[in-house]
């Protein structure tokens, strides 16, 4: 049988690491998908609709290192764009695969379906322009040499891409690839001896090291010699939300997630007093240090980022993220570093079995997570309880905060265990976000998946109530009876549903959940106007510094 330039693709994102094709079947994409389902493999995976779909691809890239979706075109890539923002603003690389109308017919400017009917079809490409890092509307010229480049972009950049094909092309003749892409960088000689320069002095003589990791050192490979360089090294290290698991956290030098004010006093003189700071991919957005309140001094900073490292106020390019980190970690060898002054302790809760609180809620939390557990919290109070978890070995944590969809975990979790199948996936996600993209719990159900999903109910908006208008009708929402929707969405739901009021109750729930191995949701009732500390205090920074 002759392949096709769409059996080129797909042989292109098996390479990528991408076994799955998350989305929705369209006009403008069944012959390919065609293909797909032929495809030894490449599976496809149905989604309830475009915009998760791009979640489950997300959450699915995050786990295995890249994610694909294929949507149709103009209503379902416009449908998917959100979370391909997402994608983009939090350096996740999926390819959003167009089916589009034939070449010959957009060239003819036809008043086409799914169009604006003014035979512009650049549209929603040029839409496109705006949260990928790279698009291409494949033609008969050279549409392999195309797709290498838009996919080695993404993979090179950690950022979403655009790859729009027309359905008359992905048909054409193409031969299946017989060289691998080669996305490979390195770096500069010259740069990263200048900067190994730079660092041994700022570095010379110092006795207190810090490294506080962020999530784009995960992103770019580097999370590995990270954890084996503080194990090596008497280094007080944190990460920020974004970053978690990155770390070994149940280390004792672990000096927990460092928010700015809103740290643990431990946290931040571990941070903030160091002689210098080493800084790992970190991304200092409002949210994650409660308004911009860290207090680091610059001129005592290593900064590594993707495209460059900074020593003071001396930048240097061309450098990879790893051979950055490989370089402070061989002139850390030669320092005399002194063991952090203080250690990291999880505050004591007394356990209450009346009105389940969100401290009870996080430290049993704390002792129901297990090594490798992937754990994904929903931006609001899930995302900021999740911040003072210390996650044992093998934890990965899945948060959004910066582009902060709410919603977004509940396909993501889909996605992160169709990467990870034999991996217990934990989904946090509060009711207000749960109603965005509850449907998706269908698919999980369909392909037999055994994630377990806690419902924080607190009755609608918490956060935005924590922000402004903690009594207004905007920040309600209708009341769901979550423990019926696993019946509502599947004719056969195999999925056990719990809801809880007290504290004991919830440990109880949790401890049968540990001897199982099957679906489960949990609603855990919460008051309406309590705060996982953390939020408490972002908050109330954020109100001083008036962001809202």
């Amino acid at each position: 049988m002759n392949s096709t330039v769409g059996d080129y693709l797909l042989a292109r994102l098996h390479e990528a690491g991408i076994d799955n094709l998350f989305g929705v079947p369209g006009d403008y994409n069944l012959q390919f998908l065609d293909s797909v389902l032929a495809h030894p493999s490449v599976a496809w995976v149905g989604c309830t609709n475009e915009l998760n779909a791009a979640y489950a691809a997300d959450g699915y890239a995050r786990c295995r290192g890249a994610g694909a979706l294929l949507t149709t075109f103009g209503v379902g890539e416009l449908s998917a764009i959100n979370g391909t923002a997402g994608s983009f603003a939090e350096y996740v690389p999926v390819i959003h695969i167009v089916g589009a109308p034939p070449l010959q017919a957009q060239r003819e400017g036809q008043l086409l379906h799914h169009s604006f009917g003014d035979g512009d079809f650049q549209r929603f490409l040029r839409m496109q322009k705006e949260v990928t890092i790279d698009q291409a509307m494949l033609t008969a010229d050279q549409p392999c040499m195309e797709i290498d480049r838009v996919i080695i972009t993404a993979l090179r950049a950690r950022r979403p891409v655009c790859l729009v094909v027309p359905c008359d092309i992905a048909a054409l003749p193409a031969a299946l690839p017989d060289e691998p892409m080669n996305g490979h960088r390195d770096s500069c000689p010259r740069s990263l001896e200048a900067f190994r320069v730079a660092a041994s002095e700022l570095l010379r003589g110092a006795t207190r090291v810090a490294l506080l990791a962020d999530f784009l050192a995960g992103r770019f490979g580097a999370g590995d010699v990270l954890a084996r360089w503080v194990e090596e090294q008497p280094l007080a290290f944190s990460t920020l939300l974004m970053g978690k698991g990155i770390l070994p956290e149940q280390h004792p030098r672990f000096a927990g997630t460092y928010a700015g004010a809103a740290s643990d006093a431990v946290t931040r003189r571990a941070i903030e007093q160091a002689e210098v700071l080493i800084l790992a991919g970190t991304l200092f957005s409002d949210t994650l240090t409660a308004g911009f309140s860290q207090q680091i001094d610059r001129k005592r900073t290593i900064e590594i980022q993707p495209c460059s490292c900074r020593v003071g106020d001396e930048t240097f390019s061309g450098i990879t993220f790893v051979d950055a980190v490989t370089v402070l970690r061989q002139l850390t060898v030669r320092l005399t570093l002194s063991d952090p002054l203080d250690s990291y302790h999880q505050p004591d809760v007394v356990p209450d079995a009346c009105v389940l609180s969100q401290l009870q809620l996080w430290r049993a939390m704390q002792n129901f997570i297990r090594p490798g557990d992937i754990i994904l919290a929903d931006q609001g109070t899930a995302a900021f309880g999740a911040a003072s978890l210390r996650l044992p070995p093998g934890c990965r944590l899945l948060v959004q905060p910066l582009w902060g969809s709410i919603g977004y975990t509940l396909p993501a979790a889909f996605g992160a265990q169709t990467a990870l199948p034999h991996q217990r996936i934990i989904l946090l996600i509060g009711d207000g976000s749960a109603q965005l993209t509850i449907q998706e719990i269908s698919s999980m159900m369909r392909d037999g998946q055994r994630p377990v999903i806690f419902i924080l109910n607190n009755g609608g908006y918490t956060v935005e109530r924590a922000i402004h208008g903690p009594q207004q009708r905007y920040n309600d929402i209708a009341a769901w009876n979550w423990t019926g929707l696993p019946a509502a969405f599947s004719l056969s739901p195999m999925v056990q549903s719990w809801r809880v009021n007290e504290h004991a109750q919830l440990e109880e729930v949790m401890g049968l959940v540990n001897q199982q191995s099957q679906m489960t949701l949990v609603e855990v009732c919460l008051p309406q106007q309590d705060l996982p500390p953390l939020l408490q205090a972002v908050s109330a920074a954020l109100h001083r510094n008036a962001a809202f």
